[in-house]
């Protein structure tokens, strides 16, 4: 069983801040992606990565001010952003997946097996 842990940065962010997130839990043969979540709407991809690290899609959203990174001799994904904007607000979730290629990543939400706890991100205009 795989057990996500997200910590970092979370909470109340002023808009143009940024803002560090990490899930820890999972290594090489799995996928990772962020997803968020704003009130009244539905859970969003964020960003995913293949297990190598070496394959990375970001939602259009988010593109340019958003990057997924992980180190895998850590077991640990991280979500770094700048620019943030109001309506980057909401809950963000890491997930993992088992990969059948590690240069594989997921863009679906049902694609993926392992959910960390959420992490509520506020950013203020």
């Amino acid at each position: 069983q795989v057990q996500l842990v997200e910590s970092g940065g979370g909470g109340l962010v002023q808009a143009g801040g940024s803002l560090s997130l990490s899930c820890a839990g999972s290594g090489r043969t799995f996928a990772m992606g962020w997803f968020r979540q704003a009130p009244g709407k539905k859970r969003e991809l964020v960003a995913t990565i293949s297990g190598s690290g070496g394959s990375t899609y970001y939602g259009d959203s988010v593109k340019g001010r958003f990057t997924i990174s992980r180190d895998n001799a850590k077991n640990t994904a991280y979500l770094q952003s700048h620019s943030l904007k109001p309506e980057d607000t909401g809950v963000y979730y890491c997930a993992a997946r088992r990969s059948i290629s590690s240069s594989a990543y997921y863009v679906h939400e049902n694609d993926y097996d392992y959910w960390g706890q959420g992490t509520q991100v506020t950013v203020s205009s």
